[in-house]
């Protein structure tokens, strides 16, 4: 079953709804290193300085993989939502870096008034 996406949150709790259970941490990782061609271009646009358009869509993507591997792993433990989610970036070694999304998986209900 897909999560509502509006359940997704860098808070601690979700507005109008109350956590039942927390699932525990979950986290998704992605890997990326940039290419030949990438660092070429990357390295023009930076002699003319402004955004970096390259880097820009690669750490972009690397952010996006990480989040959605940790909507699929709260979704595995039948989550409902997520809370307290962050990134965190790492360089393994040059030119390969490590992005990481990670949050609390939770059951919740709708909070009737």
């Amino acid at each position: 079953m897909a999560m509502d996406r509006k359940l997704v949150t860098t808070g601690n709790d979700v507005p109008g709804y109350r956590i039942v259970q927390t699932l525990g941490v979950v986290r998704g990782i992605s890997v990326r290193s940039r290419s030949a061609v990438g660092n070429m271009v990357g390295a023009i646009q930076s002699f003319f300085g402004g955004n970096i358009s390259v880097y820009q869509q690669l750490c972009e993507q690397a952010r996006h993989e990480a989040f959605e591997t940790m909507i699929v792993h709260a979704e595995r433990l039948g989550a409902h939502g997520l809370i307290a989610v962050r990134y965190d970036a790492n360089e393994i070694m040059g030119g390969i870096t490590e992005v990481l999304a990670y949050g609390t998986a939770v059951l919740v209900e709708k909070v009737h008034l």
